[in-house]
């Protein structure tokens, strides 16, 4: 029984002491891409002109619909979830693109990429991160997303979205630490049993 004691006091004592970083979790994000940073997306996405960019030269600027990782190839009811998602927005509202690539169905190809890298990482005191008093984490990163249209191996149309500087930090604080859980755990259990 000591022997348990004693691990735990030693264990105290590390995850006190150490102010690491490393001792709290860490999420990392990552598309598989080729460009460093959302600025260099953005600038080889500029060189993409419609009606003039073919199939060849897309793949040459990195968006190769076979070989990019993680670039999904759309079908035209894809873009009609995406364009017309409810009734108040009618075909005709639409760039005209976009339209005649809903029209023109399997003749139409779309292109999607979502570029995602993002670094989610906790800090803090370790001690009240891991007895639940205090949770903050910090997600750094950016996002991009592509959308691009063809017809007759030619791009018609291309749009584009994304945050070019993620900094979110989130603070967590429950005063009760573990307790606080067990207070809306216990309610339900005390709910569940006066229904019998």
């Amino acid at each position: 029984m000591k022997i348990h004691y004693t691990l735990l006091l030693i264990l105290l004592i590390l995850i006190s002491n150490t102010g690491c970083r490393s001792m709290l979790p860490s999420e990392t994000k990552k598309t598989q891409i080729h460009w460093k940073s959302y600025s260099e997306a953005q600038s080889t996405f500029d060189k993409i002109i419609p009606n003039q960019t073919t199939l060849m030269e897309l793949k040459y600027l990195g968006y190769d619909p076979t070989n990019t990782p993680n670039m999904r190839i759309l079908t035209y009811l894809d873009l009609i979830k995406m364009f017309l998602p409810n009734d108040s927005i009618r075909l005709d509202d639409l760039h005209v693109e976009v339209k005649k690539c809903i029209q023109a169905k399997d003749a139409c190809k779309a292109y999607e990429l979502d570029i995602e890298i993002t670094d989610k990482n906790r800090f803090g005191s370790v001690t009240a991160d891991i007895f639940g008093f205090r949770k903050n984490t910090r997600t750094t990163g950016w996002k991009f997303r592509v959308l691009i249209l063809m017809r007759d191996n030619t791009v018609v149309y291309k749009l584009s979205s994304g945050q070019p500087s993620i900094d979110i930090t989130e603070k967590k604080k429950n005063p009760l630490g573990p307790f606080q859980e067990l207070d809306g755990f216990l309610g339900k259990t005390v709910e569940g049993a006066t229904k019998f």
